[in-house]
């Protein structure tokens, strides 16, 4: 608690002054982002450092394992929901980004044949959210026998596994139908910053760079 205490003061002496004007022009006019960023609540992911975007740039959601269930799942399990549904509807963002991340603990607990702690009632709920790309794992990646890899895969199909989910909220549809909003799926590996994004033409994961996107 003290490291953030001590970040608190170093900000204000020392970094403020540098963002005072824009930070003055956001409490005045308000948040206008243009991007909603989903991605994992891991510590090591973290969107703005990634994308070096400064404040009001991104509506970030940050959950375990950058989850995206689909509309129809309601109560406690689907909080994201209402973020995606204010950042398009409301804020009128022009893209989402679903990152996934390499290492990622919830692909891990997906994966694991061991059950979740009897003392995480919510966490098991919500892990079973993505149970689709277990399955899809089964099918198609078979033939994968090095944990690394399968978790990678299986990251990945989380990915696409949101962006199809994304396709279930009307608010989405709208603003796909009339081409005011695009889709990206990105992966980002943590021991070397790099970001892959989905190539829906390839159906693949590549280097970032252009404007890939996703529909």
């Amino acid at each position: 608690m003290q490291r953030l205490i001590k970040g608190v003061h170093k900000f204000r002496t020392d970094e403020f002054g540098n963002y005072r004007k824009l930070f003055r022009k956001l409490s005045q006019e308000g948040q206008n982002p243009h991007t909603l960023f989903i991605t994992c609540s891991d510590s090591r992911v973290l969107a703005e450092l990634i994308t070096q975007s400064k404040p009001g740039d991104l509506f970030v959601v940050k959950n375990v394992g950058n989850i995206v269930p689909p509309a129809n799942v309601r109560g406690d399990t689907n909080s994201t929901a209402a973020a995606i549904e204010f950042a398009v509807e409301t804020l009128r963002v022009s893209d989402i980004v679903i990152c996934g991340h390499s290492q990622c603990g919830a692909i891990a607990a997906i994966l694991s044949k061991k059950p979740v702690s009897p003392g995480t009632p919510h966490l098991r709920d919500w892990l079973k959210l993505a149970a689709p790309v277990l399955e899809t794992l089964k099918k198609d990646y078979a033939h994968l026998r090095e944990v690394s890899e399968r978790e990678t895969a299986a990251a990945e199909e989380n990915v696409l596994f949101g962006l199809d989910n994304l396709h279930s909220y009307s608010c989405v549809q709208e603003r796909l139908m009339d081409g005011s909003l695009r889709l990206h799926g990105w992966f980002f590996k943590i021991a070397t910053a790099e970001l892959f994004a989905y190539d829906p033409e390839t159906r693949q994961f590549s280097p970032l760079a252009g404007t890939n996107g996703y529909a």
